[in-house]
């Protein structure tokens, strides 16, 4: 039953789960209102959208114009990532509402996973791990795999996550060239303007790149440059990703190998991809650490507190 207390409260939108030290306090400060656990959602909305003022959400879920147009009072939508590119930010714009994000938290997770999706792939880790689990070693002659120390490893954004990496893989003897809007001051790494030229000259090649562009970057024309003997990690987004023509590439082995945690239709992940010995897959989980889902949920607090009391949020886009 819902108290005089809690009707006093800001009523906030849940589009997905939190850790628990955060959700015991959103449950102390705010009416809370979980989308992600109804099978109606727009009857949900329909019956609580009128009163609810903040929205948690995350970077690849975001929030789409139309439910933000059930929302006539909302003030804010925190996301508890980097990416907004899953926000439709220019109706946000044209409402009012505050877009906020949790900067700097995710860095080192996203590279680490990065490298470990690059040593896994190229090493086989988990078709070796299969083998193992299935009893089959050493009746299983696996193939010799791919030396990950002396490669040379081209990056596609070197923002904060993009020189996380490269200082990552910079401890395995690698060569590193990066891609950008543009070369980037006071990096040793040698910029390469085009896409194609940088896929042609790698071993291995990685997405760290924004999305909020929404276009695809990595073409057909990108993987044949990176040829059979090249590898390709993505910790950035699926959508930036011909998948089609990467699966294509991966099947007809016209690349070696890939290591994916993103793509394109999240949740739903093209089947073909299953039964691929030449990629390793992870569920989007490269900020999902304890330690740092901890640390985005903190920022979020400290957007809806600053919001929700007059303030402008600190970490607004």
């Amino acid at each position: 039953m819902t108290n005089e207390t809690d009707q006093q409260k800001t009523h906030i939108l849940l589009t997905q789960a939190v850790p628990d030290p955060i959700d015991d306090i959103l449950m102390r400060d705010y009416h809370v209102h979980r989308l992600y656990q109804t099978r109606e959602p727009r009857q949900m909305l329909a019956e609580c959208g009128q009163w609810i003022e903040g929205v948690v959400t995350g970077g690849a879920k975001g929030l789409s114009r139309d439910i933000m147009a059930c929302l006539p009072a909302l003030k804010l939508v925190a996301v508890s990532r980097i990416g907004t590119d899953a926000v439709d930010l220019a109706y946000a714009a044209e409402h009012g509402i505050f877009v906020t994000t949790t900067p700097g938290v995710l860095t080192d997770d996203v590279a680490d996973m990065a490298l470990g999706l690059l040593i896994s792939t190229l090493r086989q880790m988990s078709e070796g791990e299969q083998v193992v689990r299935a009893g089959r070693w050493p009746q299983t002659n696996l193939p010799l795999a791919r030396k990950v120390t002396g490669t040379t490893v081209g990056i596609i954004g070197m923002g904060r996550v993009g020189q996380a990496i490269a200082q990552r893989v910079a401890a395995f003897n690698t060569r590193i060239l990066y891609t950008d809007l543009g070369p980037i001051a006071g990096l040793d790494y040698s910029y390469v303007a085009d896409l194609h030229a940088l896929a042609q000259e790698v071993d291995v090649l990685i997405l760290a790149a924004s999305a909020d562009s929404g276009k695809v970057i990595i073409s057909e024309s990108v993987l044949e440059a990176l040829g059979p003997q090249g590898y390709f990690i993505n910790v950035a987004r699926g959508k930036l990703v011909d998948e089609t023509a990467l699966l294509n590439a991966l099947k007809d082995q016209r690349i070696a190998g890939a290591g994916l945690d993103v793509f394109a239709n999240e949740p739903h992940v093209p089947e073909g991809f299953f039964t691929l010995n030449n990629v390793t897959l992870q569920p989007h989980r490269a900020s999902a650490t304890l330690q740092t889902r901890l640390e985005m949920g903190a920022i979020v607090l400290e957007n809806l507190a600053a919001c929700f009391s007059g303030q402008l949020p600190p970490h607004r886009v």
